[in-house]
């Protein structure tokens, strides 16, 4: 989480997120076609997310098609086998950038630089079951957003 907010060499940072998201398809026996690729290499660019319109104007302009299938099936396919995360509140994906472990994260979303950064959840998750579970409840699914200041923005006196 510290990486995404903080300075630090961004080039690795995507670098190291393709190579495990190549070697996480390999072990489900997928593959990254050249759209796939571009779409995930497009999320990777920034710590931030991004529309599927937006990715979709991104491949276009480098020839991939401009129907928004393209797009969406290649921002479907990085999410069912965990490159990519969908940000509800945003109606937008980001890369996952720890593509090599199975994990549920929360997100930090900054509402001034819309970076989103990946946090560690099991304490909240823990917590949600056990207030569920007094009620009878049995949570299946949850996506937790926080929404934000980074402290960049927090520093430049964002409001």
């Amino acid at each position: 989480m510290a990486a995404t907010f903080a300075p630090h060499d961004h080039r690795e940072c995507a670098h190291r997120a393709l190579d495990e998201a190549a070697a996480r398809l390999a072990d489900q026996g997928a593959r990254l076609t050249p759209v796939r690729r571009r779409t995930l290499e497009i999320l990777l660019e920034s710590h931030r997310a991004m529309g599927a319109y937006e990715v979709l104007d991104r491949l276009a302009a480098e020839g991939f098609g401009r129907q928004p299938p393209v797009a969406y099936r290649a921002l479907e396919f990085l999410v069912t086998h965990g490159l990519a995360h969908r940000l509800q509140r945003l109606n937008a994906f980001a890369a996952c950038l720890h593509p090599g472990h199975d994990h549920q994260p929360a997100f930090l979303i900054c509402r001034s630089c819309d970076k989103v950064a990946e946090a560690a959840a099991a304490p909240v998750r823990d917590s949600l079951q056990t207030v569920a579970g007094q009620g009878g409840f049995r949570v299946e699914r949850a996506t937790i957003e926080a929404l934000g200041l980074c402290a960049t923005c927090a520093a430049e006196g964002q409001e």
